[in-house]
């Protein structure tokens, strides 16, 4: 499951809070931790808490601005809510200079390009997992090693997150090998890769035409809590990408098959194919097996779908699925297919006609 901002917030104040009850009896801690979800919801700050977790609130308001409310919200709000995200985030600095999440998200903004971003990351990763390391020698070992083991796992998901953030920008980046050192450094921080590089090195794999490498992939990921043995929809997508490469379209087709069964509205969303920002905080947080999750995925899949750019800013990859996708669509979901190609193609036309407009003033778009 990715990380949820608020989630991790709640988390992280339910150990401080626990350990404050230590002292009390069993009845009381239970009465009063009873009471704890409560006060969260509506007094959050009359708990027990540091600059760090202070900090802390301030990056998961900013998420939910910044990955879960921009990318759909009206062009003449978007820079509203983009100062007001990195506002809570540089507030979050003052409380709390070393926050690995809060530098990170400022910098995504700050920095000039993805390659620039990826340098940034790379410089600073050794520095991010001492830190974080160092904070985790810090969690008390007490009797209730349950809530140990939460509380050293929620100091290192900075790092983890640092290292999902490279991985992704390595890929968009075509570092694609990097990628690969970058999932053996995830794996050895986290064992069962919470963050979901291993979504990511698939794509690396992919663009690496690494079949073997995916298979492999596959098979090491199996003892992972989350895994669902090579059925998500990325690694689905990479098969179909990898077997379309090396036109065996009849593998291809039946990943897809695999993929519309598994998922609800899944041909609708192979068509649209649209693209959304990646998470600044995290991947975004998604049902397993839901829409949404799909949707993040195809998002994610573009550095395949768009490869070898041909007309309408789709590669050869992605034109083909759109087809099949249309061509598979159960007949519930023909109406939901027909308005995703209504959608697309009334994308295309005003694309079409911003390039007309850019080329009459003697002007080009990026």
């Amino acid at each position: 499951m990715p990380y949820d901002p608020h989630r991790e917030d709640y988390l992280r104040l339910s150990l401080r809070f626990a350990h404050t009850l230590d002292n009390q009896t069993p009845d009381a801690a239970e009465h009063a931790f009873a009471n704890f979800g409560r006060r969260f919801a509506r007094e959050r700050d009359s708990l027990p808490q540091t600059d760090s977790d202070r900090a802390f609130r301030l990056v998961a308001d900013a998420a939910v601005l910044i990955d879960y409310k921009l990318p759909f919200t009206p062009p003449e709000q978007a820079d509203d809510i983009a100062v007001r995200g990195q506002k809570l985030l540089s507030e979050a600095l003052s409380l709390d200079p070393n926050s690995p999440d809060a530098n990170r998200m400022l910098a995504a903004s700050e920095q000039p390009s993805f390659d620039a971003f990826y340098s940034y990351l790379k410089v600073r990763v050794d520095e991010v997992r001492s830190y974080c390391e160092k904070q985790r020698s810090l969690m008390v070992q007490d009797e209730n090693s349950q809530r140990t083991s939460l509380a050293m796992n929620i100091t290192m998901r900075p790092y983890m997150r640092w290292i999902a953030s490279m991985a992704s920008n390595a890929v968009i980046c075509g570092r694609n090998r990097e990628a690969l050192r970058l999932w053996a450094k995830a794996i050895r921080a986290d064992p069962a890769d919470e963050a979901g590089v291993r979504f990511t090195v698939a794509l690396a794999l992919t663009k690496l035409e690494d079949e073997q490498g995916l298979d492999k992939l596959v098979h090491d990921c199996r003892p992972l809590p989350t895994s669902r043995d090579g059925l998500d929809p990325w690694t689905l997508l990479c098969r179909a990408a990898l077997a379309y490469k090396r036109y065996d379209l009849s593998a291809a087709t039946a990943a897809l098959k695999v993929l519309i069964s598994n998922y609800p509205h899944a041909c609708a969303a192979l068509i649209r194919q649209r693209e959304l920002p990646d998470g600044v905080f995290s991947r975004l947080a998604t049902p397993s097996m839901s829409e949404d999750e799909l949707i993040v995925a195809v998002s994610e899949c573009t550095v395949l779908l768009q490869e070898g750019e041909e007309e309408n800013g789709r590669g050869p990859f992605g034109l083909w699925v759109a087809d099949q996708a249309a061509k598979l669509a159960s007949p519930w979901e023909l109406d939901e297919v027909k308005e995703a190609q209504r959608q697309v193609d009334e994308f295309l036309a005003h694309e079409r006609e911003e390039d007309q407009s850019g080329n009459d003033e003697g002007g080009s778009r990026r």
